[in-house]
């Protein structure tokens, strides 16, 4: 069973058979805004970006994956492509976005990883259809086992924001554990989001 995530919950990436999580996909899903009018129902794409940023110990940032650079230098984290439209016709069940993260590849400087949204056209989160952020095993075109997600769009507190932080997978005693942010911030860029999430977040 998947888990509701709560803002300030932390998670082991265990699964049901005691083994550690080691290859992770984060999903973003999302349809495009029906806008009424005289002429009946037009569709609004969204263009919703995922991201993640990678931090060292002492908090550096030192690399980033999002839709301008799609894989991380160490290959161990890879986007699936920037998606400009969101469902148009309606929630397909596939996420729009995914990134996948192989936590045997990251490289030993790695200890963060936070994952991020933000609406490339301002676009608010209270307006977008089914919105939703999930961590889960599997590829982006199968889910094997979810652990995790936020309904964005039915969470009032991420009305009126077109920024939030999912969460920051973080390493102790060489172990990856994730701790669940859920937070909106006033981010317009995800330049900035990445630094409010040093500044904030790990």
């Amino acid at each position: 069973m998947a888990i509701n995530l709560e803002k300030g919950q932390r998670i082991n990436l265990e699964k049901s058979n005691g083994s550690k999580l080691q290859n992770i996909c984060v999903g973003v899903n999302w349809g495009a805004i029906e806008k009424k009018g005289f002429f009946g129902t037009k569709k609004e794409p969204v263009d919703l970006d995922a991201s993640c940023a990678i931090y060292d110990e002492k908090k550096n940032h030192i690399d980033s994956v999002n839709f301008r650079k799609l894989i991380s230098n160490d290959r161990a984290i890879k986007h699936s492509g920037d998606d400009l439209t969101g469902d148009l016709n309606g929630d397909d069940g596939l996420d729009n976005e995914v990134i996948t993260l192989d936590f045997s590849q990251l490289t030993p400087a790695a200890n963060h990883v936070a994952f991020f949204i933000n609406s490339f056209r301002g676009q608010d989160f209270k307006d977008i259809p089914f919105a939703s952020i999930r961590i889960y095993e599997g590829t982006p075109t199968r889910v094997s086992q979810e652990f995790a997600r936020f309904d964005i769009a039915n969470d009032a507190s991420f009305a009126g924001n077109v920024s939030m932080v999912l969460g920051v997978f973080y390493k102790r005693n060489d172990e990856w554990k994730f701790s669940a942010v859920g937070v909106p911030t006033n981010d317009k860029k995800l330049e900035q989001t990445i630094v409010t999430i040093q500044q904030n977040h790990l």
